[in-house]
Formats: structure tokens, sequence, C-alpha cells
């Protein structure tokens, strides 16, 4: 099976999480995971949207690339910034984050480059249950 990819965009206003699970949910059901995988991947999209958009302006919008393997998903959400509104708003929200992300990503990161901050999250069928920072 090729890689799709699937593009979203949506307001970063809390009534676009739904969404957001429920496309990632819908999606990652076509990769053959179980009832429980699939969960933790509807979960890891609705933190991500919480996260994204404490980090964006009212009137930003949120990009998700969703990457679909025969597998696996990639979830790759642009953050649109190289930093959140404040430093230590940032440290705490990344430490939840990333508590909730490590419980049901096999692997997660923040990262930066030339188009701006991005959250990536990767689950694939049968994975582990604990991630990597």
């Amino acid at each position: 099976m090729e890689r799709d990819q699937i593009t979203l965009i949506v307001p970063a206003k809390s009534e676009y999480a739904r969404t957001v699970r429920m496309t990632a949910a819908a999606l990652v059901s076509r990769v053959g995971m179980t009832y429980e995988e699939i969960e933790d991947v509807r979960m890891a999209a609705d933190e991500a949207f919480v996260y994204a958009s404490g980090t964006l302006d009212d009137d930003a919008d949120i990009s998700f690339l969703f990457t679909l393997g025969e597998d696996d998903i990639e979830i790759d959400v642009s953050l649109g910034v190289e930093a959140p509104r404040s430093e230590e708003d940032s440290d705490r929200s990344v430490a939840y984050a990333a508590f909730i992300l490590e419980s049901v990503c096999d692997t997660h990161e923040f990262a930066s480059d030339e188009n701006g901050a991005h959250l990536r999250l990767f689950k694939r069928a049968g994975g582990t249950d604990a991630g990597e920072a």
C-alpha cells in the first residue's frame, strides 16, 4: 500500500476538536488497528488539537497532515509559530502533552523547521503502548 496523505485544516476553536478526533479515528480505522489503538489515535489527535489551539491566536487555523501506511499512521500538526505564547505556559503545556502522548503514541516529537513548529505523532498497529519524546 502506498502512503496516502490527507490534510485537514480547522480553526483553532474548541468546537472543531471533535472534527479532528473523528477524522483521525475514521482514517486510522483503514489501517487495521484494534479498537484500543483507534482510541489511542483519537486521544492523541485530541491532545494535539488542544495543545496547538493553546499556542495559536484565536483567529488562526491548525493544519493536520495525516499520512496512512499499510499498518501505521503519522500525524504532523503545524503549530504555526516558533514558540508558544509564554515560556512558562510552554513548559507546562509541553510537559502535559508529552505525558499524554507517551501513553498513546509509539513516538512523538516537538520540532521546528523552516515552516515553523510542528508536533509529530506516530502509531503502528500492534506497536508499543509507550512512546518516546
